[in-house]
Order: C-alpha cells, then sequence, then structure tokens
C-alpha cells in the first residue's frame, strides 16, 4: 500500500512547526535574559559572533551569514559602534564597500557571548544523554538546511 503524504499531511495537524515556533520561543525569551546581562539585544550576539578582529567582513556578506537584509544589518551596525565593539571602513578596492570589523571591545564581549551561548545549552542539554544531544544536532541542523534552501527561492 503505498501512502500518499500529500494527503497525509493535510489530515493530520502539524507537528514539527508547533514544536519548532515553541522552542524558537522560548530559546529567545532565555537568551533575552541572559544577553541583557552583557548589555546586548538577541541578533546583536549572532553578528558579533561572526565578525572577527583580522578579518573584515562586508555588509552583504554579512547579512547573507545572518540571513537579514543589508538594511537591518546597518541599523545593529550602528548601535554597536555607538557602544565600541565594531567599526566600519571602505573597502581598500572597492569604496562602495562597507567593510566590519570586530574591535577589541568588541572580542571579550565575542567571548561573553560564548560564555552566555555555552551557559543556554548546559541548560537546554542537562537531561539529555550524548546519543540524544547527537540526534537532536543532526535533526536541527538538517531543518535549518532545508529552511534556509527554501527561504533563498522565495526571496
Amino acid at each position: 500500500m503505498v501512502v500518499d503524504n500529500e494527503r497525509m499531511l493535510s489530515k493530520s495537524p502539524p507537528v514539527i512547526v508547533p514544536s519548532l515556533l515553541s522552542i524558537a520561543k522560548s530559546t529567545r525569551a532565555f537568551l533575552t535574559i541572559l544577553l541583557a546581562e552583557i548589555d546586548l539585544h538577541p541578533g546583536q550576539d549572532q553578528l558579533i559572533d561572526r565578525l572577527e578582529i583580522e578579518n573584515p567582513v562586508n555588509v552583504s556578506a554579512l547579512a547573507d551569514l545572518l540571513a537579514v537584509r543589508p538594511s537591518t544589518v546597518s541599523k545593529m551596525l550602528d548601535r554597536l559602534i555607538e557602544r565600541g565593539l565594531v567599526s566600519r571602513s571602505s573597502n581598500a578596492r572597492d569604496a562602495r564597500r562597507t567593510m566590519v570589523h570586530l574591535t577589541p571591545q568588541g572580542l571579550e564581549t565575542q567571548q561573553k557571548i560564548r560564555e552566555v551561548w555555552s551557559k543556554l545549552e548546559a541548560d537546554l542539554t542537562a537531561a539529555l544523554s550524548s546519543e540524544e544531544i547527537a540526534l537532536l544536532d543532526t535533526s536541527l541542523d538538517r531543518a535549518e538546511d532545508i529552511l534556509i534552501q527554501r527561504l533563498r527561492r522565495l526571496r
């Protein structure tokens, strides 16, 4: 007997999407509390994490890495520049391109971010076995890949 997946999906209520939405919401709420302790907002942590002092990144590439629009990155950068965590400069080859650098103060903040993430991950995985963590990691990576591919087609 061949099962028609589309018919099966249309008749049964979604199971994975509500769970992912709930997990995302709870994770973001938890992360918001932890990031506030180091005076950051959600999203700023991901931007700072993607930067290096010695390897500047252009705004468009950073937007792609974060899966947001360049205008969103620019707004985030304005706030982080005010705090001395990142800096902007013109590309040496193409003055129209803006390059983003992590400052020494930003490097210290990047370490704090990674500590916050480690704390959150420890809290999330404390009750899981190593096998469950590995399975969850693999499954979430696969779901992320699928979503990123679909999003790129829609943009």
